[in-house]
């Protein structure tokens, strides 16, 4: 995971300083808390299970972040329903393996954009190879995929942004 996340964060360079972000099925809050290092403004932290979040809340308070952030026990779906604290310019979804998660997250995002991402939001998909595929995007476009061993990342963006 150190190595993705390094890359990821190679990747987006100078995206991140000042960027607002949603970090879905957070976990222990890894990422989310590595952009607010690097200078996020804000991440708003969504996970449903009480260890994550207490994990989250802990890792934050380690590093005297979580000034700069939102933890919430929600499910992901129940808060995409009402997203507080949107639009980002980041969505970084990194849900349980081989559940299609990832895919229903995407295909709700791109139902209403807007409602989520900033006009040059990126949404991130952390999964593992094997569950790859095509979705029907009628709003978003998957920009680049980088593979690293057992974990791929899916950039998607509106047709217009650049990474």
């Amino acid at each position: 995971m150190d190595r993705v996340k390094e890359n990821l964060f190679n990747i987006l360079g100078d995206f991140v300083p000042g960027s607002r972000w949603l970090d879905l099925f957070s976990g222990t809050g890894q990422v989310g808390i590595e952009a607010l290092s690097r200078g996020a403004a804000h991440v708003v932290f969504v996970d449903k299970v009480t260890p994550a979040v207490r994990t989250t809340w802990s890792n934050l308070k380690h590093t005297g972040l979580e000034k700069e952030a939102t933890v919430l026990k929600r499910d992901a779906f129940h808060y995409l329903d009402d997203p507080q604290g949107a639009p980002f310019d980041l969505i970084y979804v990194a849900p349980p393996q081989y559940l299609g998660m990832w895919r229903q997250v995407l295909l709700r995002i791109d139902q209403d954009p807007a409602r989520f991402l900033e006009t040059e939001g990126l949404v991130v998909a952390q999964i593992d190879p094997k569950e790859e595929e095509d979705l029907p995007l009628k709003n978003l476009e998957l920009v680049d995929r980088r593979r690293y061993g057992s974990t791929l990342l899916l950039f998607y963006e509106s047709p217009l942004n650049v990474i």
